[in-house]
């Protein structure tokens, strides 16, 4: 393998970015990209996905160095000494022992939080809700996560989208549990292609997929999505609505709301109306909607495979308060929905106290006026899809 001094640089200032500021990976990794634009897509790929492993495999490559603060450029030799990799005679690289690192790394791989490279206190919580699934989902969302489009349905289907991403060099396989949703083969750039230009898909993980259909949406109906963010369910319930009725998609966040109807405009969607959560938005929406969508803040946990930086930034004071808000949300939101209208309530964490408990603890306080209709939960383990929990319910007439 042949090593450029100039992309492992980029490596090296990613991860100082990341660890040292406290940025998001994706957001460092889109400005180191954009740097050069005389790289080629084998270049950029390099840079991603070494950064991107590099930074879910921290503590275990922070554990073989057997050093305090290693140097970047050390973690970066580990890493690729790790993955068989023979290193370039830079001087930088001299003092790097293989077999040294092939030993500290066997070591390694007896201890679960460090061979699985995550926090003590997160490898606690997660043996304490899940037991022994722990191990099994731990170790699934330290896999490289696949890339799923979601077809538009308002603009193409999936057959001819399949077809049109062919004659691109994109190749996709159908997912039979999903009739919208299309996975890549392997990893391309599928944000340049005129299909995506077009509004004729949106990128979608498969169980992020399986939120909008739980609704049971139906063209004419009055559809809020209450924690709508940039707005990747809201296209979908847009177009499971055929463009129909009236769908309002709510955020605290203005810019997202922003991003949200940029969104919209490609993809062709006429039916969506933005609000800006203020003091009486909710109080004014009571009892008027026949869905709400609840996509609760979360811990994440769920998608570490696409937010591997997330783990070393989360601390356990922040699971606490963010339980509270899901609570004050899921209380207070779901006066929006209708005699006889539906609530689903999501997240993408695999933590039942963020998803299972809190929904039954709101059934207990509020039971007499909500029926569970359905508990869905996707796996990383078991379906291959990032981590989802939706629960429907009912209020009665």
């Amino acid at each position: 393998m042949r090593y450029h001094r100039v992309l492992v640089e980029a490596i090296v200032f990613s991860l100082g970015e990341i660890f040292e500021k406290g940025r998001q990976a994706d957001k460092v990794i889109e400005q180191v990209l954009k740097s050069n634009r005389k790289w080629g897509a084998r270049d950029r790929g390099f840079i991603a996905e070494n950064t991107y492993e590099i930074v879910r495999w921290w503590r275990l490559l922070l554990f073989v160095s057997q050093e305090e603060r290693p140097a970047y450029s050390d973690i970066f030799a580990i890493w690729q000494t790790l993955k068989g990799n023979e290193l370039p005679a830079w001087t930088e690289f001299a003092h790097i022992q293989p077999q040294r690192i092939r030993h500290a790394y066997e070591e390694a791989k007896k201890i679960r939080k460090v061979r699985e490279s995550i926090p003590d206190w997160l490898d606690e919580v997660g043996a304490s809700e899940l037991g022994e699934k722990w191990d099994d989902e731990l170790h699934a969302l330290n896999q490289t996560a696949p890339v799923v489009l979601r077809v538009n349905t308002l603009k193409t289907n999936r057959e001819a989208l399949q077809k049109q991403l062919a004659e691109d060099g994109i190749q996709t396989n159908p997912l039979p549990s999903l009739p919208s949703a299309l996975a890549l083969t392997e990893k391309k750039n599928v944000f340049q292609t005129e299909a995506f230009k077009n509004g004729f898909f949106e990128v979608q993980d498969a169980g992020s997929q399986v939120i909008a259909p739980t609704l049971d949406v139906q063209p004419g109906m009055r559809v809020i999505d209450a924690c709508a963010g940039a707005g990747g369910k809201t296209l979908h319930l847009a177009a499971l609505m055929q463009n129909q009725g009236r769908l309002i998609a709510m955020d605290v966040e203005n810019w997202k709301l922003d991003e949200l109807r940029r969104r919209a405009r490609r993809n062709g969607v006429s039916n969506v109306e933005t609000r800006l959560i203020e003091a009486k938005t909710i109080k004014r929406l009571r009892e008027t909607a026949d869905r709400v969508l609840l996509d609760v803040p979360c811990s994440g946990l769920g998608v570490l495979r696409r937010n591997p930086d997330s783990k070393w930034k989360i601390m356990p004071e922040f699971l606490d308060q963010i339980r509270q808000t899901q609570y004050d949300i899921l209380s207070h939101y779901s006066q929006m929905v209708k005699p006889g209208g539906k609530l689903v309530y999501a997240t993408c964490s695999i933590l039942p106290s963020e998803s299972e408990n809190q929904v039954q603890r709101f059934l207990k306080e509020q039971g007499q006026q909500w029926t569970l209709e359905t508990e869905t939960r996707t796996s990383p383990a078991r379906d291959g899809f990032d981590g989802f929990y939706m629960a429907s319910l009912v209020k009665p007439c």
